[in-house]
């Protein structure tokens, strides 16, 4: 679909800029990153870079007379503390490709500006998200929304596909043949699946972004809007590189640990000498010794997995 890319090139003119540009964002600039069979994310325009976090901060024009050292030291206080206004000087406006099952996720973050292909104006073109063969997920059993770990065979999954394409192939057909008759636009489309491709821009400040990806990067989120977020956060480390690695380290790879599991965690590291007393013989015993403190069955397998991670542990199977 190239809608909107042809709307955009007749409209584009270069000027000398005397606002700050990044580099290495200015290298990738409208460059298209795929994702899926036929997604993709590109970075349109974007407005400010970490010194316009620091300026903010600040309140001053200019990049002033402070160190880099210390303007760095300031956006990592900013983040570490949770000061989001600065970071919302910085904006930035993409362009995505992506299944309307996809975007149905993606428009639940309403911080944004957004404007979508329309199917009542234009014709759709035929392209469908069909998942590749290892793509294909069972329903997990322990969370409503979300899929199992546990690998569907391939001749279920060849079936899944298979049922998919003449799904797609019979809904598209119909969806042209009311064209042809000259139903409306607007009620042929009703036809078409949630596979189906739309393209929208999407403008968004970079505290509004950041939520966006500690979200949709986490390994809980829906497998797909995951692989857009992931093209995302390797553009954003170019153009902010300071602030993303401050969100890397204070939010996306932190942990929250509610009053309960504080206490525990405290206790687990007063108490480490008194596990042998226990019969306790290594970490994953310890941590389901002390989780046991935690009545709701669910808060306590999240604590679990937490220490887990924090104590880079493997579990088998």
């Amino acid at each position: 679909m190239k809608l909107l890319e042809e709307k955009e090139e007749k409209n584009q003119e270069t000027y000398i800029t005397k606002r700050p540009t990044v580099e290495a964002a200015e290298n990738i600039l409208g460059k298209k990153f795929p994702v899926l069979d036929y997604g993709f994310v590109r970075l349109v325009d974007y407005m400010g870079n970490d010194s316009a976090v620091v300026q903010a901060a600040r309140v001053s024009y200019g990049k002033g007379t402070k160190k880099v050292s210390e303007d760095e030291a300031l956006i990592r206080y900013l983040m570490r503390h949770l000061h989001w206004s600065p970071f919302e000087m910085v904006e930035l406006k993409w362009h995505i490709k992506l299944p309307i099952y996809v975007a149905r996720q993606w428009i639940r973050h309403r911080t944004a500006n957004v404007n979508e292909v329309s199917g009542r104006y234009s014709e759709m073109p035929k392209e469908m998200h069909i998942p590749r063969l290892d793509e294909i997920r069972f329903q997990s059993i322990t969370n409503r929304q979300g899929s199992s770990e546990v690998k569907v065979p391939d001749e279920i999954a060849e079936k899944v596909i298979e049922g998919l394409r003449m799904h797609n192939e019979d809904s598209y057909n119909l969806y042209m043949d009311m064209l042809k008759k000259n139903i409306a636009r607007e009620q042929s489309r009703i036809v078409l699946p949630l596979n189906l491709y739309t393209e929208w821009y999407w403008k968004n400040d970079l505290h509004n972004t950041f939520h966006f990806l500690r979200l949709r990067l986490d390994e809980h989120a829906q497998y797909e809007i995951r692989l857009y977020a992931q093209e995302m956060a390797k553009i954003m480390k170019k153009l902010v590189p300071v602030s993303y690695k401050a969100f890397e380290d204070y939010v996306l790879n932190a942990y929250n640990l509610s009053a309960i599991e504080a206490e525990i965690v405290a206790d687990m590291v007063l108490q480490v000498r008194d596990n042998e007393k226990k019969g306790i013989q290594n970490l994953e015993d310890i941590i389901s010794y002390y989780a046991q403190r935690i009545t709701n069955s669910f808060e306590r397998n999240e604590f679990k997995q937490k220490m887990r991670k924090m104590l880079n542990i493997k579990i088998n199977g």
